[in-house]
C-alpha cells in the first residue's frame, strides 16, 4: 500500500459512473426513465420535466427526494421504474476486481441508488462478493448525498472513524461532506455529469480510472 494511504481501514465506493465507467453510458438511460417518470406524474412535457428532474437533482440531491419532499411518490415505485433497465451494456474489469480483492479492510458500497439496483449492477461488474455493505437511500431514510446526515448515518450504522475511511465518488459535490468529516476524497473525473458547485478544494486525489489508480496505490503490475 501507498504509505500515505496506510491509515485506510475502510474503503468506501460510490456506484454508478465510479465502479464502472461513464462510458459505459448506462446512467443516461436512468436519467431518461427518470424524465419519463417525472413526465406522467405530473402530466407536462419533455422540457418541463426535464427542467424539474434537474431542478430537485441540484436542490435535494436527487430527484427522488424532491419528489417525495413536493409529491409524496412512493421511493419503491419510483426506483423499480428508474432502474428497469438494460445492464448488458456494463462489463467485467478485470482490472478493477483484482485491485478491489486486494485491498486489506473493508470495503463497503454507499450509493443514492437501491441496495436491488446496486446487485445487479455489482454483479455484472463481477463484484458481487467484493463488499461488506451496500449503504443505500433507503437506509438514508430519503436523504441522500451530499447530505451531511448521510454521511453520519453511514458511519454510524458500520462503527467507522472517518478519519481511517476514504470515499470515491464521481460527483465531485458529495465529497464535500466526507472530507469535512475527516475522511479521504477521490473524484472519479471520467465525465459524468456534474453540480454548478466548482469547488475542489476538499478533493485529495483526482483520478480518471479508477482501476489504474487502485493498482498504483497497491503498488502491483497491472
Amino acid at each position: 500500500m501507498a504509505p500515505e494511504l496506510s491509515h485506510v481501514r475502510t474503503w468506501i465506493f460510490d456506484l454508478d459512473n465510479t465502479l464502472y465507467p461513464a462510458s459505459s453510458n448506462l446512467f443516461p438511460m436512468i436519467d431518461a426513465r427518470i424524465g419519463d417518470y417525472v413526465r406522467t406524474l405530473l402530466a407536462c412535457d419533455a422540457e418541463e420535466a426535464h427542467r424539474i428532474q434537474k431542478g430537485y437533482f441540484h436542490a435535494h440531491g436527487t430527484t427522488l427526494s424532491g419528489l417525495i419532499a413536493d409529491h409524496g411518490v412512493d421511493p419503491h415505485h419510483y426506483l423499480d421504474f428508474v432502474h428497469d433497465i438494460d445492464m448488458t451494456v456494463l462489463e467485467r474489469n478485470e482490472a478493477v476486481v483484482e485491485a478491489l480483492t486486494l485491498l486489506p479492510g473493508r470495503k463497503l458500497v454507499f450509493t443514492n441508488g437501491d441496495v436491488n439496483y446496486a446487485g445487479k449492477v455489482l454483479d455484472r461488474l463481477g463484484l458481487g462478493a467484493t463488499f461488506e455493505a451496500i449503504h443505500d437511500i433507503h437506509a438514508t431514510a430519503y436523504r441522500p448525498k451530499p447530505e451531511p446526515i448521510a454521511y453520519q448515518g453511514l458511519c454510524d450504522a458500520y462503527a467507522l472513524d472517518p478519519h481511517e475511511c476514504l470515499f470515491v465518488e464521481d460527483m465531485a459535490r458529495n465529497l464535500k461532506p466526507a472530507k469535512a468529516i475527516g475522511m479521504t476524497t477521490v473524484w472519479i473525473d471520467n465525465g459524468s455529469e456534474q453540480g454548478i458547485d466548482q469547488d475542489r478544494s476538499f478533493i485529495d486525489y483526482s483520478v480518471a480510472d479508477l482501476g489504474d489508480w487502485l493498482h498504483d496505490i497497491l503498488e502491483t503490475p497491472q
